[in-house]
């Protein structure tokens, strides 16, 4: 008897799951050919989705500041970073793209809110120190989240985050050298400063996503190897090694319960306003509405762009078979 794609044989599915199962525990790579359980593929949609539109949107709170940036310099490193960013976003489209998924429909369930983003970008950017501070502890918190996903289990996501950390760890120090000189000037200055410390460090904290007790999916990322590491435990290395760069700085943290503990060797913390987290991330955070609806204008105003590329390609690919 033949068998064909619609009938398996006894036993496949087993089979496959357990050459999955057995490459995940092996710390292998997971590739788009693979077979792979359909709740992999969705969790990765998922996921992938919500750090490439984290990226795309994340360009806007510090793009505002390209025109306003107070030299020539400043303003040149922040459309390079502004153009990483972008960059990054490519990059991840494409990695989700091998999962089965065309970036334009990624792009219309983000314009609709069927998909998410970070929520640390949903918060303004009031003043200039804010560049300094998103590139010091967003960035920062960024790369204590990512550096793991280097090692993700589905291939193509973690080559893509090798290139990605590498940037981002020059926009880490890029923002803090900002705030190193920002801290060497006047008094307004360092105010300034201060001023933007206490108002993204606990979304910086937010940026792990929920306790581990109060978050659906880590237990099962983890499993895959799709997650290294858990959300409290990627926040506490987050904390331990921001703190000694905000005394070489010379600003406090906004956290009275901010201390070093000698038992566990690790700085204990305050916890973050979990009530305030779900507000942003189910779309009431200070900026949602504005951040979606410029994301939304742009690839509206995209439109006869892309339109005139998918032209060129047909045209071109029509000369082609005509020739051969």
């Amino acid at each position: 008897m033949t068998t064909t794609a619609q009938e398996a044989p006894p036993g496949a599915d087993q089979a496959r799951q357990a050459d999955f199962d057995a490459k995940v525990a092996a710390n292998q790579r997971i590739e788009p050919r693979d077979w792979m359980p359909e709740g992999y593929r969705k969790t990765l949609v998922r996921q992938v989705a919500q750090h490439a539109h984290s990226e795309i949107i994340g360009m806007q709170p510090e793009g505002d500041w390209i025109a306003s940036a107070p030299s020539l310099r400043r303003k040149a490193i922040l459309l390079a970073k502004v153009q990483d960013e972008a960059g990054h976003g490519l990059y991840l489209y494409a990695a989700a793209e091998t999962l089965g998924i065309d970036r334009a429909e990624l792009t219309e369930r983000l314009i609709e809110g069927r998909q998410k983003y970070s929520s640390i970008f949903n918060y303004p950017s009031l003043t200039y120190a804010d560049v300094g501070v998103i590139g010091w502890l967003v960035d920062g918190a960024a790369i204590c989240n990512q550096v793991p996903l280097c090692r993700t289990s589905f291939g193509p996501y973690a080559r893509a985050m090798v290139r990605i950390c590498k940037e981002e760890s020059f926009h880490q120090r890029q923002g803090y050298e900002l705030l190193m000189r920002m801290m060497e000037g006047t008094e307004g200055q360092r105010a300034m400063v201060q001023d933007a410390v206490d108002r993204w460090w606990w979304p910086s904290l937010m940026m792990f996503g929920p306790p581990d007790a109060d978050s659906p999916n880590t237990q099962q990322s983890l499993e895959w190897g799709i997650k290294i590491d858990t959300n409290d435990a990627l926040r506490q290395k987050f904390v331990d090694m921001t703190v000694p760069q905000a005394d070489k700085l010379g600003v406090t943290l906004p956290d009275s319960e901010l201390a070093w503990n000698e038992q566990s060797g690790q700085y204990d913390f305050g916890e973050p306003d979990w009530n305030e987290f779900k507000q942003v991330v189910t779309g009431s955070g200070p900026r949602n509405a504005e951040r979606v609806a410029r994301r939304r204008a742009a690839h509206e105003k995209g439109a006869w762009v892309r339109e005139a590329a998918t032209a060129y390609a047909k045209k071109h690919q029509n000369s082609q078979e005509v020739a051969a």
